[in-house]
């Protein structure tokens, strides 16, 4: 049975709050522009079962506009990132207690 999940359509437009530390971390991940708008998956290794997403959205920074998909709070540990085009594993990123991980979408 399907299930249908409701979207705020201004979700990521903002600013993010990081929840880390005490066995947490989080991940700024910078992709290309083309990828705005794309769900990118990421589910502990060996824990495919266990995949959660979040959308790439523009950010304003100093001097343009950066893209990236941010995951505010994630356990401690070694992760894995899904294509959303192809539904395979893509890359890897450790996260670390209480630090913000910057990865490219590679």
């Amino acid at each position: 049975m399907g299930h249908n999940e409701t979207h705020n359509a201004h979700a990521g437009s903002g600013p993010v709050l990081v929840d880390i530390g005490d066995g947490t971390g989080a991940l700024v991940l910078q992709t290309d522009p083309d990828l705005a708008g794309a769900e990118i998956e990421i589910s502990p290794v060996g824990h495919d079962d266990r995949r959660s997403h979040v959308a790439v959205h523009p950010r304003p920074v100093a001097g343009g506009t950066l893209h990236a998909a941010v995951y505010p709070s994630l356990p401690t540990g070694t992760w894995q990132l899904w294509d959303p085009h192809t539904n395979t594993a893509r890359q890897t990123v450790t996260i670390t207690d209480g630090e913000v991980t910057q990865a490219h979408w590679a």
